[in-house]
Order: C-alpha cells, then sequence, then structure tokens
C-alpha cells in the first residue's frame, strides 16, 4: 500500500523531500483493491509505508476495519542496503508506531520496501526478531538469486538464537531455468497463460503456501504519469495497468488466498495507542520544558509583500503539484514574507483555467489573469508583473523544476542597486539533477556566447526563476515573449545598465505534464539574438536597445 511517486523505478526521479507535492492517489487504488478483494471475499496483508499511514490515518483503519492485516513496509520506501542494523530498528520503530496508532490493530509482519533480501542481508531477520515481528516477506528466488539454498523459496521459519522468525518468501516458477516471481511487475508484463501455469504448478508441487504479491496502484489505471521517467522505468511501472482487475481476478476466484496473520493464527485484535521511542522524543520532550516566551516578549515582525507570478500554459497536470508546492513555500516564508500570488493562464486550452480556479480562486492572496491570446512566458511573466502591487515581483516556473522555497534565500539579495536576482544552476555552486547532458551542453555553450556580449557576467541567463524590482521593469516591451523573451528581459536590464546578481540553485527535471520548450527552434532564436547584441556592440546602432513604453 503505496502511492504511484513512491515507487522503486522513480527512486532517482522523485526525492523523498518532494512526495508532498505530489497529488496522492493512494486512496484510489487503495478501495479498488478492497472492493476486488470484497468481490472475492478474499482477505488479505497490507504492507503499509508509515509515511501513508501518517498522511492518511482513516484509510489504514479502514483497511483494518474491512477485515485485513495491516503489516509494516518500513516508514520511508527504503532500500535496506542503505541503511545500518540501528537506522533499520529505527526505522521499523517509527513506521510500526505509525501504523498501529492508524490502523489500531498490533503489527506482526515486515516487507523490505527496495529490492529483495538476499543472503547477505539475514541481519535484518535479526533486527525483526528482536523487536518481536512474527514474520517477514523480503526474499524472493528471482532469476539466479538465492539459488544455492532452495528451502529459502518458500515459508520456513529461521532461527535466531532462542528465538524465531518465520519468512514467507514471494512463489516462483521455472522460466528457462531461472526463477520468476508471481506477482506485481511480473503479473502484468508476462503473458497470462505462462503467470497461471507457473501458479498452477505451484500449486500442484508445493506443500507451501502461495504468496502472490501487488501494489494498490497498479489498481489505479488513471493515475499521474511522471514524464522525467525513462522508456525502461515507463515500461516497468505503466504497462498493463488497465489489465491488472482481470489478472488479479483470475488468482482470487481460483485460490482460497487468505492474511498471513490468519494462516498463523496471530491475533489482530485492537491494540493501545502505543508510542514507540523515537530519537524525536527527546528534542520533544526539551521543548516542552523550555521556558515559555510570552507574547508581549517576542520581537515584531514586519512582513515584506512580494508578488509572486505564475506563468500557466496548459499546465492541468501539474496545478495540484504546484498548489501543494506553494503550500509549503507560503507556511515557510509567513513569517518574513506577505506573499500575493498571480497566475496568468496564457490563453490554455485544456483545463487549466477551471483548475486554477478550483485550487486558487478563493484564496484571498491569489488573483487569476486569463489572456485572450497566448503570449508565451515572457509576455505572461511582463502581464502579471504589471498587475502587481508591490516594489518586489518574483516569478516562478509552474512545473517547479526550481524550487520555490529558495525564494526565501534570493529576495534578500534584491539589495539597492539591484534591478534583478536570476537563479543558476550552471553557477559552479548550482546543481542540475535528471537533466540531460546534451542540454547541458547546450545551454552552458549559449551562457558562454552571452557573455561575451553583456556586461553581467553570469552562468546562467535562461532561468524564468526570479526575483525583479518594480521600477527596473515599469514600462519593458519586448520583441520576444516566448522562452527566448525572458532571456531578452535581462538582455534589456544589462544594456540600461542595471545590476543583475545570481543565486545558486538546482535544476531539476519536469516531473509531470509535457515541456513547452521547442529546443532547435530556441537555440536558432538565441543564436539570433547574441549575433544582434554582438552588432550592436561593434557599430552601436543595431542590437537590442533599452526600450520602455511611453
Amino acid at each position: 500500500m503505496e502511492d504511484y511517486f513512491q515507487v522503486g523505478a522513480f527512486n532517482q526521479l522523485v526525492q523523498r523531500g518532494e512526495w508532498y507535492r505530489f497529488e496522492s492517489r493512494v486512496e484510489h487504488g487503495t478501495r479498488r483493491t478492497l472492493d476486488l478483494l470484497d468481490e472475492h471475499k478474499v482477505r488479505a496483508t497490507f504492507f503499509v509505508l508509515g509515511w501513508v499511514a501518517e498522511q492518511v490515518p482513516e484509510l489504514v483503519r479502514e483497511v483494518a476495519d474491512r477485515g485485513h492485516e495491516v503489516a509494516s513496509k518500513g516508514y520511508y520506501h527504503r532500500n535496506i542496503g542503505g541503511m545500518t542494523p540501528g537506522e533499520f530498528a529505527d526505522d521499523l520503530l517509527r513506521a510500526r508506531d505509525a501504523i498501529e496508532r492508524a490502523s489500531g490493530r498490533r503489527v506482526h509482519g515486515y516487507r523490505v520496501a527496495g529490492e529483495w533480501l538476499q543472503e547477505a542481508d539475514l541481519w535484518a531477520l535479526d533486527v525483526l526478531t528482536a523487536q518481536g515481528y512474527r514474520y517477514d516477506s523480503s526474499f524472493a528466488p528471482r532469476l539466479g538469486q538465492n539459488s544455492e539454498h532452495h528451502w529459502r523459496g518458500v515459508s520456513h521459519r529461521h532461527r535466531v538464537g532462542d528465538g524465531s522468525i518465520w519468512e514467507f518468501p514471494v512463489a516462483s516458477m521455472r522460466v528457462l531455468g531461472r526463477n520468476v516471481p508471481l506477482g506485481g511487475n511480473y503479473l502484468r508484463q508476462l503473458p497470462q497463460w505462462l503467470v497461471r501455469l507457473g501458479a498452477r504448478q505451484w500449486l500442484a508441487g508445493e506443500s507451501a503456501p502461495l504468496v502472490l504479491y501487488f501494489h494498490t496502484w497498479e489498481l489505479d489505471a488513471d493515475q499521474p504519469r511522471i514524464s522525467a521517467a525513462r522508456a525502461a522505468q515507463r515500461l516497468r511501472h505503466y504497462r498493463n495497468l488497465e489489465m491488472m482487475p482481470e489478472r488479479l481476478g483470475w488468482f482470487l476466484r481460483e485460490v482460497p488466498f487468505t492474511s498471513i496473520s490468519d494462516y498463523l493464527g496471530l491475533d489482530r485484535g485492537e491494540t493501545a495507542q502505543l508510542v514507540s521511542p523515537r530519537a524525536s522524543d527527546a528534542s520533544l520532550a526539551a521543548a516542552l520544558a523550555a521556558p515559555a516566551v510570552s507574547e508581549s516578549s517576542r520581537e515584531p515582525t514586519t512582513q515584506q509583500a512580494v508578488t509572486v507570478v505564475v506563468p500557466c500554459y496548459n499546465e492541468e497536470l501539474i496545478l495540484p503539484y504546484l498548489a501543494n508546492t506553494l503550500r509549503s513555500v507560503e507556511a515557510e516564508l509567513s513569517r518574513s514574507y506577505d506573499l500575493r500570488f498571480i497566475f496568468v493562464d496564457d490563453c490554455s486550452t485544456d483545463g487549466t483555467a477551471a483548475s486554477l480556479e478550483r485550487l486558487f480562486g478563493t484564496h484571498a492572496n491569489c488573483r487569476i489573469l486569463r489572456l485572450r491570446a497566448n503570449e508565451g512566458p515572457a509576455g505572461a511573466i511582463l502581464r502579471g508583473i504589471a498587475e502587481a502591487g508591490t516594489d518586489v515581483i518574483c516569478s516562478i516556473d509552474c512545473d517547479c523544476t526550481y524550487d520555490p522555497h529558495r525564494l526565501a534565500e534570493m529576495i534578500p539579495l534584491l539589495t539597492s542597486g539591484v534591478a534583478l536576482v536570476t537563479a543558476s544552476p550552471y553557477h559552479p555552486r548550482g546543481a542540475v539533477r535528471n537533466v540531460p547532458t546534451w542540454r547541458l551542453a547546450l545551454s552552458r555553450n549559449l551562457s558562454r556566447l552571452y557573455r561575451l556580449v553583456l556586461r553581467n557576467q553570469l552562468a546562467t541567463y535562461t532561468s524564468c526563476f526570479r526575483v525583479y524590482r518594480r521600477e527596473a521593469m515599469a514600462g519593458m516591451t519586448l520583441d520576444r515573449t516566448g522562452f527566448l523573451g525572458v532571456t531578452e528581459m535581462l538582455c534589456r536590464l544589462d544594456l540600461a545598465g542595471h545590476r543583475i546578481v545570481e543565486f545558486p540553485t538546482t535544476l531539476e527535471v519536469r516531473m509531470l505534464g509535457r515541456s513547452k520548450l521547442r529546443i532547435l527552434r530556441i537555440i536558432g532564436g538565441h543564436l539570433v539574438m547574441i549575433a544582434r547584441l554582438l552588432l550592436g556592440r561593434v557599430w552601436g546602432s543595431v542590437g537590442l536597445a533599452p526600450r520602455v513604453r511611453n
């Protein structure tokens, strides 16, 4: 039981610290799973992430109340190979606490979230036993792994000193001399006849129970697509999602499944609201013991009014992601800044307008501008700047490829004499994540060319993530209003003699929806603009004049 963005296939793309940004779909997949199980009168074991239990405790309680077992998949979706025994023990405690609080039931079982356990990982079973877990289901005799000890591929007791823990490996079948697990991705990718044949052979030849697994998100074919995923990742995650109800239905009709706790006869009754010890408890106790600060003794704070302009063109898919991010940004910056948001709908042709109204239309500090014709990112930003009523104005990308939380560090850089603060992933202290190498090379080479013709020597000239001084932008007009216009803004400020400051930050690949960039066309446009700037420096009469409207 996990969400579509928490899976192993996307570990390199989606950071745990960014989970909150994604639209949660865990309820859709879980309720479809519950309904499918009810239809076939089957009870199952739900291995739940502790993080999910804290986010949607009522859903975890519903799983338990509908007769299913709730077990642990750790707190975060972490590979055990990246944890020490101590870190693993802490993760187990934190997850168990969250799941038992949410479900009101005792947690007896565990399954590792990332990868399968190998024989080198048997220490994890020792830790599980020491913490009172009764069983684990983290082994799968996959391909050539665990081939030396066939008995590890079926349910067995693992002895730990004077104690023991049950191991329930995922059932597998032999294909071309290799072990292939039954369930999950294999159930979706392999031909149905082959998987069914493997199940029949197991039931006929093994006395141990057949353990079949799948993920709740595999029953949510309408989940958002992670557009940043590579072809192999998309194939692994999305292929045949729409077929899962039918493929699972055959198993649920043909095989008398039950939960692992029911099979072992374990008590899953109500449990007290136990609090497992965590490292954070000490700091919490210290905070509670600290002397209270009266309201009168606090330093008064003055919020600086800041407008954030967000250009939006056909961004229906990314808007929930943006809304979750901005909610966090506003909470983090609220002590120092009075944030007002202007969302510029750049004549979108999808459901952007309706989504903007639904997500932001009722907020007093949000305005929605709808343009009658598409003006591109730069044109939308200029429209927003013209409508802003504050001296400090920021522009951010709708897809949050730059983290808007960094505005807390960028805004103070807009000191006296500075007209613009721009984000710079190509700065020596900047960074990029998951951006194709060829695109980085093109961007860096364009920056080198711009440094030849502009006074402000920057590492990045193309970022939309900026902080502007309103008076410096007043009346500016552009020859280009698309992505090229974003660079043209900076060029005109440079030609007018303004000072521009860079802020090193991280650029990430877009997660949801499609990028509007047309790389070859934009590169050609940049080369033309650089040529005009160069001619302007040589002859003085050709180029980009620092132009404003009368």
